[in-house]
């Protein structure tokens, strides 16, 4: 394996970057917190691996070569974030004064974070691009991707946990009805945004 403390580098700083994984990581925490954030957070990570065994098989190949399955699949993601954002900018005003006291909808949020990393086709193009350049052609595939793969994952589990944390800690700033309603009004717009800017991204 090529490069492994870069690789972990570029790793980090893509997982970091603001997107939908991201902000719907934030929007969990602050409404539900840190506890029923794990769910999404698992569940994106999980996608992390699925997509990335998918870029490695002849499907990943299509969407990349393909400009039907890749307009399909970008269609199906934006479809998807402007779905959520719509929920949000609807849903009331949350209340930080009323935290469930236990993890409720586990499977749910897994299954959210789950479609969201499934039906971004960045991600795919993400672990076709930048996968074989730490790769070494010399040393067993195999290993060399799981070991890529499961850090990727691992990293995503790391940092949105962070951030899931962090939003947790900051509820207090905004514990009042103008601040939820106000999260919920900019998380649902930069939703719809990213879903709009999805839906007009090209190769």
């Amino acid at each position: 394996m090529k490069l492994y403390p870069l690789f972990l580098l570029v790793a980090a700083a893509t997982v970091l970057s603001p997107g939908p994984g991201v902000l719907m990581t934030l929007t969990n925490s602050l409404r539900h917190g840190f506890a029923n954030t794990l769910g999404g957070i698992l569940g994106i990570a999980f996608g992390a691996l699925l997509v990335a065994a998918l870029s490695a098989t002849s499907v990943g190949l299509i969407l990349a070569t393909s400009a039907m399955a890749f307009t399909l699949l970008k269609l199906l993601g934006a479809a998807y974030l402007i779905y959520l954002g719509l929920r949000l900018w609807r849903a009331p005003a949350f209340s930080f004064e009323a935290q469930p006291s236990r993890r409720t909808g586990f499977a749910r949020r897994f299954l959210e974070g789950l479609s969201l990393q499934l039906t971004n086709p960045k991600a795919i193009f993400f672990f076709l691009s930048v996968f074989p350049q730490f790769i070494d052609p010399q040393q067993d595939y195999a290993t060399q991707f799981t070991t890529l793969v499961c850090t990727y994952s691992a990293l995503v589990v790391a940092i949105h946990c962070l951030y899931a944390l962090f939003a947790h800690g900051a509820r207090g700033w905004l514990a009042s009805p103008r601040g939820g309603r106000l999260i919920n009004r900019i998380g649902g717009a930069t939703f719809i945004g990213f879903g709009i800017a999805l839906a007009s991204a090209r190769r």
